[in-house]
């Protein structure tokens, strides 16, 4: 109940009132129906349990200051009924949480079976793999010591072995204000740690040899109320030195902040209300992402663009752009959780204090954590700081499971198929910390501690805003740096203190709990539990004896470490729960021996450090114990310090960026596939619509290459030396004429991409109008196809507007209602199908004429999209749980869903849902599939009548980023048409820099896909962007309507 010191007085103020409220005739209704109730008895057993709830000390202090008996006691009655009605309701959540706990067990002992089923051969016990308990800080095994750095030549080997590569590495940590010099830290609850370690690292590794440039992008704020420096596009976090030979200069080399603007220019926007704004960052990120690689390829790469080796999103929000990002450029992605959704939900359902859908309305829980399951899909690895986050919080995740995770690694160890199911690797990474400034102090408090030397270099102000607290300075000080939180547990550290008279006659306590100007200020709970400690230090008359000052600069922080090393004192975390702990490697850093909390990262750090000493964070007498045996024993106080300085540069930056540099070479690379073959043309200048020689020209680029390697066939010169010459344009149509024949028919056998086919259609458009509208019938769809192309007007004559259908429906569906509509594909410069599974271009007409079909396929994009997609696995496994759905619901023999073969290809497995209101609701499929180990992205459409399965980061809104990628057609000039609702995918059509238009009325039967969700679409939708327009309806006047609002056509 830390936080809580009302109680004591509440409890005394019930006994206060004595007997003889329970006898009085006028006594409440509860105290009447309980007969011999005896308030002290049921509040002790009720409340001090576990309940902690801030409302109800405001009410015992208002009722505390009543100076009316009858008052008081009324406001006491009063205050029981408020206890017992919500203990109540805890009881009540306790057990809804309990039957969630128990259904949600046997569904994963249920997936684990499942999935093993085909992994049953037995594994020798070398091929078992290190058990989670097996891994070390450094995420190796424990049956080996922690690898150290013990000599230059170590050293320097290891630079040798990195110093030729030139790597680019994207940091992302979206929230909070990031800057590289005077950090806010501590200015609200985004701007914490995680900016301290997220600049540090990027800092570290862009000093690291083989590490070209480093961008840790975060959001652009130039909001009145935040300094003029966050609001700058970018930053300079470190300085090349030209003197330092293991370091590759460059004009573009080094670590960079880049500030993407996204959401609101002008407001600084908390994280619960920054999803709607995830696709406008993403799409921001993409455009500088490409323009860097451009500009290093240039520079380094001899004209290849330099893509990043790795993307590592840092928090949820940073891990959902990473991973859209790492799809949308096929390179590999890590994530840092930092702190966990499914953790605090299970903290916050432990309060007891609100209820699943007020917990997720306040804190956007849910959306969080799919945001994090996503991070475990799309990783290869994440990292963490410590075993407990492995052991205790990711194991809360569907889409992960130690158990199977061991067995897949032991499965790719022996080179033996995992059957498409796939496990992100956790690596222990501590964080790291800078210690070349740091001298630790040998002297004491005996050397001018009152300041009367004139030659001494001055005291730092904050030693003295400290130490005027004090009646004796020349004592050991124990110090504690955490903000007043509940559970960071200063409570129980002062009630200690002030228990202890051994204690409190050997040393003095120094609490640092950040910045504060007035306690009516600070929120509810930093107030309360301050108010707290003031009154402990009050009952047990600790003036002179506690220091809490009321403000301290980020830059103070190690002279207050020093102070505390100066008197021979001691720092303490007695935190209920520490994920990491960085103070206390700080701490260790200026020689200060530790005392820390026994539950979480602490237990790793004193492992290595071997500095200090463990406590129940509960037991008052453990602590005060831990912290008397350190101040008292003046020799183990020595032997904590030298080991702590002993072993401190095992959490160094530069141990810390070897480990990581290492992981991600691990890693298996990727990129886009088609950079060589395309190369050319991005050389080249935007076509105009007329230039029918330059079209001829792409079309004879792309006739070099074929997926093989081949050379197109021809006699004499190549078709661009007869290019040279204008006087041969005619001859030279022809001949690509019979060229495009022969390479039209190679193009049904797979071996050449027809992408490049269409450059020009695709590069050349001003606007491109894409028709994402989920219709149920053909002929609805028809219509709107047919009003987009009035819509469009002029700019459709003159070619200055291209036409995308993004849709559910196979190509040959699509076919089939262009037929029907009288509509020509060559209309279409891309039809994207599948729910974003395959990609199509139209064919030319001479290609019309010789092969028959008007599409060509994009073969690229399959190997773009084809990450971890589970293939003939992922298959067999959607069988069976389709059967099992037929078994469990279906009625009379009729089946509920069956696999549909006729819509279904190789990047999409398709089934026909006969009673969309008997299937599993989307949440719980992806549930069974991340139980599985399957990572997939399945999507309820046309109505809930079909469901397509495809690649993981494979969509709709991601083929539009992959169009982008690949012709650079700009995405804010892309204007994307949906219905009122759609398929389940449809959230993410409607953000990013492209133009949408919503039209009112079309597909408001789809409404019934999107009520089962985790999350509400106005948590990830803003529909007040000026990227959005609300359309009347389908018609073309009210699609005019939309395009003016949005500045395409002239109103």
């Amino acid at each position: 109940m830390a936080g809580n010191d009302w109680i004591n007085s509440y409890l005394e103020a019930i006994l206060d009132v004595g007997p003889g409220l329970v006898d009085d005739a006028k006594s409440s209704l509860l105290l009447r129906e309980r007969g011999h109730f005896s308030p002290s008895r049921y509040f002790v057993e009720e409340v001090i349990t576990g309940f902690d709830e801030t409302d109800l000390h405001r009410s015992w202090v208002r009722a505390a200051a009543t100076r009316s008996p009858q008052e008081r006691n009324t406001r006491l009655e009063n205050l029981c009924w408020r206890i017992w009605n919500l203990a109540r309701k805890k009881k009540q959540l306790e057990g809804e949480e309990a039957q969630r706990d128990a259904k949600r067990h046997l569904e994963r002992e249920r997936g684990r079976r499942e999935a093993t089923a085909d992994m049953s051969e037995d594994l020798s016990e070398g091929e078992k793999g290190d058990t989670l308990g097996d891994l070390s800080v450094h995420g190796d095994s424990n049956r080996g010591r922690i690898r150290r750095t013990t000599s230059v030549d170590t050293m320097e080997n290891w630079i040798n072995q990195f110093k030729e590569k030139k790597l680019y590495i994207v940091l992302i940590s979206l929230h909070g204000l990031i800057r590289g010099e005077n950090m806010e830290l501590g200015r609200d609850s985004d701007t914490g740690g995680q900016v301290k370690y997220v600049v540090e690292l990027a800092r570290a590794l862009g000093a690291m040899p083989g590490v070209f440039r480093v961008d840790l992008l975060t959001r652009q704020v130039s909001a009145p109320d935040v300094d003029w420096s966050y609001g700058e596009p970018s930053e300079m976090l470190n300085l090349r030195n030209p003197e330092d030979g293991n370091q590759e200069l460059g004009e573009s080399s080094g670590a960079y902040i880049i500030r993407i603007p996204f959401g609101s220019k002008d407001k600084y926007i908390p994280k619960e209300l920054l999803w709607p704004h995830i696709p406008e960052f993403v799409d921001g990120a993409l455009g500088h992402i490409l323009q860097m690689s451009k500009v290093l390829g240039e520079e380094i790469g001899g004209g290849q663009p330099i893509w990043p080796v790795a993307i590592h999103g840092h928090y949820a929000d940073a891990g959902d752009s990473a991973a859209l990002l790492s799809g949308a450029l096929n390179v590999p992605m890590l994530f840092t959780g930092h702190s966990l959704g499914r953790d605090k939900l299970e903290q916050l359902r432990k309060q007891g204090r609100a209820s699943h859908e007020e917990i997720n309305a306040t804190y956007k829980i849910m959306r969080r954590i799919e945001a994090e399951e996503l991070c475990l899909d799309a990783s290869e690895i994440v990292i963490t700081s410590t075993r407990q986050e492995i052991e205790e919080q990711w194991r809360l995740y569907d889409g992960f499971d130690p158990v199977i995770e061991r067995k897949l690694r032991a499965r790719m160890k022996r080179g033996v198929s995992c059957l498409g199911r796939f496990m992100p690797r956790m690596a222990v990474i501590p964080p790291g910390m800078e210690f070349h400034h740091i001298v630790p102090h040998d002297g004491d408090m005996d050397i001018d501690v009152e300041g009367h030397d004139e030659n001494a270099t001055p005291d730092p102000p904050i030693w003295s805003e400290i130490m005027r607290f004090f009646t004796n300075r020349r004592k050991p000080m124990i110090l504690a740096l955490a903000r007043p939180d509940p559970k960071k547990n200063l409570t129980t550290l002062v009630k200690a203190f002030g228990e202890c008279r051994p204690l409190r006659e050997l040393a003095n306590l120094t609490l640092i709990m950040g910045n504060r100007d007035d306690i009516d200020e600070m929120s509810a709970t930093s107030a309360s539990v301050l108010v707290s400690i003031l009154k402990l230090i009050d009952r047990y008359d600790l003036y002179g004896q506690v220091a809490y000052p009321k403000h301290h600069k980020q830059f103070e922080v190690p002279e207050i470490y020093r102070l505390a090393a100066k008197t021979k004192g001691v720092f303490i975390n007695p935190a209920f729960i520490e994920p990491f702990g960085l103070t206390l490697i700080e701490a260790a850093a200026y020689g200060l021996p530790i005392v820390a909390t026994k539950n979480g990262g602490p237990v790793d750090i004193i492992k290595v450090l071997d500095n200090g000493l463990l406590v129940d964070p509960h037991d008052q007498q453990s602590v005060a114990d831990a912290l008397l045996k350190l101040v008292a024993d003046k020799q183990l106080w020595a032997k904590c310090k030298n080991a702590g300085l002993k072993n401190i540069h095992l959490f160094s930056w530069t141990e810390h960026c070897k480990t990581y540099l290492s992981r991600i070479a691990s890693c298996k690379p990727r990129q886009p596939n088609w950079q060589k073959s395309d190369l050319k043309f991005e050389e080249s200048e935007p076509d105009s619509p007329g230039d029918s020689l330059r079209d001829i020209q792409d079309i004879s680029l792309n006739l070099k290459l074929s997926l093989d390697g081949e050379k197109t066939e021809g006699g004499g010169g190549t078709l661009e030396d007869a290019l040279d010459s204008e006087e041969n344009a005619a001859d030279v149509k022809n001949k690509l004429e019979n060229e495009v024949l022969k390479w039209s028919k190679s193009v049904e056998k797979g071996h050449i991409d027809g992408g490049n086919l269409h450059l020009h259609a695709v590069r050349r458009r001003k606007y491109v109008f894409v028709i994402a509208v989920d219709s149920d019938s053909s002929s609805g769809l028809l219509e709107i196809v047919k009003s987009v192309f009035q819509a469009a007007g002029d700019l459709r004559t003159k070619g200055l507007v291209g036409f995308v259908i993004s849709t559910a429906l196979t190509i040959a569906e699509i076919n089939s209602l262009l037929q029907a509509g009288g509509l020509n594909a060559t209309e279409f410069d891309a039809f994207i199908c599948n729910s974003g599974g395959e990609l199509y271009y139209s064919s030319t007409r001479s290609e019309d004429k010789s092969s028959g079909s008007p599409f060509v396929k994009d073969s690229h994009y399959h190997s773009h999209v084809e990450y971890r997609w589970g293939g003939e696995g992922l298959r067999k496994t959607l069988v069976k749980w389709a059967a099992s759905v037929n078994e469990k619901k279906g009625q009379d023999g009729v089946e509920i869903v069956k696999a549909e073969e006729s819509s279904s290809t190789t990047h999409c497995y398709a089934f026909k849902v006969n009673h969309p209101s008997l299937m599993t609701p989307l949440k719980e499929l992806r549930k069974f599939m991340r139980f599985q180990a399957l990572r997939c992205n399945a999507i309820y459409c046309q109505n809930g009548s079909r469901l397509n399965v495809i690649p993981l980061l494979a969509s709709r809104s991601q083929a539009l980023r992959y169009l982008y990628v690949r012709w650079r057609t700009e995405l804010s000039n892309f204007v994307v048409f949906v219905g009122e609702y759609g398929d389940t995918d449809y959230e993410g059509l409607l953000g990013g820099l492209h133009k949408t238009i919503v039209l009112k009325g079309v597909c408001s039967e789809a409404r019934e896909l999107h009520v089962n969700r985790s999350y509400p679409l106005d948590h990830v939708i803003s529909f007040d962007s000026p990227n959005i327009a609300l359309a009347e309806g389908s018609e073309l006047e009210d699609m005019s309507a939309a395009l003016g609002k949005l500045g395409i056509l002239k109103s």
